[in-house]
């Protein structure tokens, strides 16, 4: 893997980690509201929030996982580029999305109009998108780098 292209991953990685821990300030707080008794505003409140904090955490480690495992393998730069910017959709559309659901209390699961949700749906979508994407091309290239 480029140099170039291990350095993004692991700085995407690192800046997605670190917004998943910032969710969980509002996921403490979602905590506390749930256990003084609050109702089922602040239990989807809870979720979301809790979502936010795990997708932020384990986007960014995957991230830098990856930059580690493909810094071993030979790629040529179109597969370097797909794994890379595939997983960086992903971070971001992820992390993206969970704030927007954490802040809006939407749930992100269809298209439902010109509204937040929505919003969250595609940023969701991205993410499925290049995730896939990413880690199809990394699989066929430590593949392709092993029959050799």
């Amino acid at each position: 893997m480029p140099t170039r292209h291990h350095s993004l991953l692991i700085g995407h990685g690192a800046l997605i980690f670190i917004l998943g821990l910032v969710a969980g300030v509002p996921f403490l707080w979602a905590l506390e509201a749930v256990a003084a008794g609050g109702g089922a505003v602040e239990a989807e409140s809870l979720r979301a929030w809790r979502m936010a904090h795990l997708e932020g955490t384990l986007n960014g480690m995957m991230m830098i996982a990856v930059a580690a495992a493909a810094k071993q393998l030979t790629l040529s730069e179109g597969r370097s580029s797909m794994i890379t910017w595939g997983l960086v959709a992903t971070g971001w559309g992820n992390i993206l999305a969970s704030f927007v659901s954490g802040i809006t209390a939407g749930r992100g699961l269809a298209f439902t109009g010109f509204d937040w949700n929505t919003l969250t749906f595609s940023l969701f979508s991205i993410a499925i998108v290049g995730v896939v994407l990413a880690f199809i091309v990394l699989a066929l290239a430590a593949f392709t780098q092993s029959e050799n």
